[in-house]
């Protein structure tokens, strides 16, 4: 439900204690920088290093760490080294419609994050599904600001009530990657306030986060790091935030216009705009050193809510902090209530494509180069690296009963590059000195070697030259396999004492990050024999240990590929699977090459030849289902040609644990899409992500998402809300005021379900004349509701006053529109179930 605030005597006792805290954290803040002398300050100002502030301790200051965290926590060892639960994207939540199971995810998330030392989570990110061109919007949660809201201020929730902190980004206008670092994002006051600003007010007021991260563009001519209207008069000033303000990486540009403009902390250090940079302009008499007080203020404060500031009890006490956490359950929890069901058609006049019936069912093909190598999360810097990995295959596999005959094809591989090496690979990562001494080794997973901030024990920049992934291989297939080296620097790959590689990888794009995370590749092939070991090194000497002038930073990787057949033949072999099995389950996706972090998409098709292969599947056997396993929206030209269709997302380390429970009933889909679906990209109401002359014009106003379709003659493939599930409902009744609604829905279908309730409100076309001009209709609120076969249940969901009212630029504040509006109860922004009217005063 959308009603954020948290009532009875355990909260009032939980405001009380928090109350209390408050007055020692302002009191021991002070007492901790009235002993500060200047250049102690600004060096608290500016981190030591990648993820870390410094300690102080002479006032008890230990040194504080952040990680990323939207799906899992990395730590501040980015490696296979040291593994990570691994949630389902931030879309996948988002199409929970559940802020209590994102509450959930943050209490597990900051068990993750205490295990590994981190006080503070870079996340969430609520920025807005504004083009489904934006290539990190799996890190986001909606193409609504309500709803990214409340997804978000339960995640925010979640994370501290397990005394850990939270930095809600990338305030703000951070809609796509397109030239990320530079662009001038033209917002008009209206959409900026209604729209793109919506769900950090909403965050901030009903969560209080302890921490905000401004982002890397510009917003009206001025860089967010120093963006003083946005973020001291409208963040601070109108909304009452009193935490902290970081910097994304390397985004702080100036010294005295990021102080001025309210940047608290400039990371990564320790080379940043603050330290000695600083400290000399307040010896020049340019900034009051008054000035750099405030932000450490916030800084101290941070400190002291996460429990790093002795002598003060951390904002949550040790007997508060939820414990005993299984992450793999919640994963797999997260993973099958966030399943959309697309599409459920019958198969031959029978029952419908799913849930598959494994009484009768005595063939599964699966099909699809994801269902043995799901993508389970985006590309970028929220990667993490999970423990164990359950395929689609594997979920199968484990679900169906023995005598169920499983047969596998890849039927078309997407990738353009070559997948990290894992199945029959032995591997150590090997750090070595100039003179070939060893400095330290350690197992490592599979083939992907990635440090980013802290080098292993033993370790120095100074000290280390190169780095190899060292060990044997024994392949499980005979014939040419294909190899890849990826990395910024030099690279030689050795294969049963041959060198099959040895030269230098350049790096690619102009984004640093991008590069980073994203090295070139360079591939080479080897005749292998099965069953026979072979000795394997690859050797990598970076060009630098350095991401621009910050700290520590190296990625490189060895890739595998097994002999395969060509594309026509692979394809042709998926379909004979098919033909002979009683249901094909063919999973498609998208590969790091089309969403990730750093870069927009181009397109919305699906990459390669997987359209093809689902038609061709589909001809083949009448009962396919199409299992969608990406972060975003992807044209699926061929639906309608497929009984059923179901949406993954990224679904973290459980996922095919949690596919296996949908398509099998143990548990209905869950979700409703946070997004719309296009048919066709043409057809979305945005599609420009790529500045003009250094600008990004928002020209679409308030018409993004389901708004502007709304305005379209062109209608989606799917719209916002939709989701079906595996029984049937029947809205009953809906009662009305101008504060709340109630709606009562029966279960009209034969099994237990659970529906998300969605409130849209439209003003009459008679009704306030004199108003600005508004969508057809918008999100007011929602709730999720559980029933058995024939229960009635009742939501009750509030009517916020924000819901009636605009945003008035000339006014400079909020207008709440009088007149008469309609309640819509519904499935989705198009099956609108009930009807009611309210007049506004």
């Amino acid at each position: 439900m959308t009603d954020d605030h948290p009532h009875g005597p355990a909260a009032d006792t939980a405001h009380h204690h928090a109350r209390g805290r408050a007055h020692e954290h302002t009191a021991a803040v002070e007492r901790a920088l009235a002993a500060l002398d200047l250049d102690t300050k600004v060096r608290l100002l500016s981190g030591q290093d990648m993820w870390t502030l410094p300690a102080v301790p002479a006032i008890g200051l230990r040194s504080l760490v952040m990680s990323d965290g939207p799906v899992g926590v990395r730590g501040q060892e980015w490696n296979a080294g040291d593994p990570s639960v691994t949630l389902p994207s931030p879309t996948a939540l988002s199409a929970t419609w559940d802020p209590e199971l994102a509450r959930r995810t943050g209490h597990l998330l900051a068990q993750e994050a205490r295990r590994k030392g981190v006080h503070v989570l870079l996340a969430p990110t609520v920025n807005l599904h504004r083009s489904p061109l934006g290539g990190r919007h799996f890190e986001c949660y909606a193409e609504d600001p309500l709803l990214t809201g409340v997804i978000g201020a339960g995640y925010v929730r979640g994370v501290q009530e397990g005394g850990v902190g939270t930095t809600v980004k990338h305030f703000v206008g951070n809609d796509a990657e397109t030239d990320r670092l530079t662009v001038d994002n033209r917002i008009a006051p209206r959409p900026l306030r209604e729209l793109y600003l919506a769900p950090f007010e909403h965050i901030v007021e009903n969560a209080r986060p302890w921490g905000v991260m401004t982002a890397y563009n510009q917003v009206n001519g001025s860089t967010m790091t120093e963006h003083r209207a946005l973020v001291q008069d409208v963040l601070r000033g109108e909304w009452g935030f009193d935490g902290c303000n970081v910097s994304d990486w390397t985004a702080a540009r100036d010294t005295v216009r990021a102080l001025r403009g309210g940047l608290d902390v400039a990371m990564p250090g320790p080379r940043t705009v603050y330290g000695a940079p600083l400290a000399e302009v307040v010896r020049k008499g340019e900034v009051a050193e008054a000035e750099v007080d405030e932000a450490v203020r916030r800084v101290l404060l941070l400190a002291a809510r996460t429990g790093c500031l002795d002598g003060v009890p951390a904002a949550v006490g040790p007997a508060e902090v939820p414990r005993g956490i299984d992450g793999r359950a919640v994963a797999r929890e997260v993973a099958r209530r966030a399943c959309v069901l697309l599409r459920n058609e019958p198969v031959g006049g029978a029952r419908r494509a799913l849930p598959l019936d494994a009484a009768t069912v005595r063939s599964v093909a699966v099909i699809g180069a994801a269902a043995r190598e799901a993508r389970v999360l985006g590309g970028g810097s929220a990667t993490v690296f999970p423990d164990a990995v359950v395929s689609p295959l594997e979920g199968l596999r484990a679900a169906l009963p023995e005598d169920v005959e499983i047969t596998f094809a890849a039927g078309a591989d997407p990738r353009s590059r070559v997948p990290a090496a894992r199945e029959g690979f032995a591997l150590r990562a090997r750090y070595l000195a100039a003179d070939g001494r060893p400095l330290a080794e350690s197992a490592q997973g599979y083939g992907k070697m990635q440090v980013m901030g802290r080098l292993p024990e033993g370790v120095t920049r100074q000290d280390l030259s190169a780095v190899e992934l060292a060990g044997s291989f024994t392949p499980r297939h005979t014939g040419r396999h294909t190899l890849a080296v990826a990395g910024t620097g030099e690279l030689r790959l050795t294969v049963g004492g041959a060198v099959l590689f040895d030269g230098r990888c350049a790096p690619e794009g102009g984004d640093p990050f991008e590069a980073f995370l994203n090295p070139a590749e360079r591939q080479v092939t080897a005749q292998l024999t099965a069953g026979e070991r072979i000795d394997v090194t690859l050797r990598f000497v970076p060009d630098g240990l350095v991401l621009g002038e910050g700290p520590t930073a190296l990625h490189f990787r060895l890739g595998h590929r097994a002999p395969q057949a060509d594309a026509d033949a692979e394809i042709a072999e998926a379909v004979r699977a098919a033909a002979d099995a009683d249901v094909a389950v063919v999973v498609v996706g998208t590969t790091e090459e089309a969403e990730s972090e750093g870069f927009d998409r181009g397109d919305l098709r699906l990459p390669g030849r997987q359209d093809e292969l689902v038609r061709r599947v589909a001809a083949a056997n009448p009962h396919t289902v199409v299992v969608v396993n990406s972060g975003s929206p992807v044209e699926l030209p061929w639906r309608e040609q497929v009984p059923a269709v179901l949406l993954s997302w990224f679904p973290g380390q459980e996922a095919g644990a949690a596919l296996a429970d949908v398509l099998l009933g143990a548990h209905e889909p869950g979700g409703r899409l946070p997004t719309t679906w296009p048919a066709r990209l043409d057809d979305a109401p945005v599609t420009t992500v790529t500045p003009t002359g250094g600008q990004l014009d928002y020209a679409e106003g308030m018409f993004i998402g389901y708004r502007g379709w709304q305005r379209s003659a062109a209608a989606p493939a799917y719209p916002f809300g939709h989701g079906l599930g595996y029984t049937d409902w029947d809205y009953e009744s809906l009662d009305t005021t101008p504060d709340s609604v109630r709606v009562r829905i029966r279960n009209a279908g034969d099994r237990p379900g659970r529906e998300v309730v969605q409130i849209y409100l439209a003003p009459t076309t008679d009704a306030a004349p004199d108003a600005p001009e508004r969508p057809v209709r918008w999100l007011a609120g929602f709730a999720v509701v559980e029933a058995g076969p024939g229960e009635s249940v009742e939501a009750e969901i509030p009517l916020p006053d924000r819901a009636f009212a605009v945003w008035e630029a000339e006014e400079g504040g909020w207008h709440r529109v009088k007149g008469v509006y309609l309640v819509e109860a519904a499935r989705s922004v198009d099956d609108r179930r009930l009807t009611a009217e309210v007049t506004v005063g």
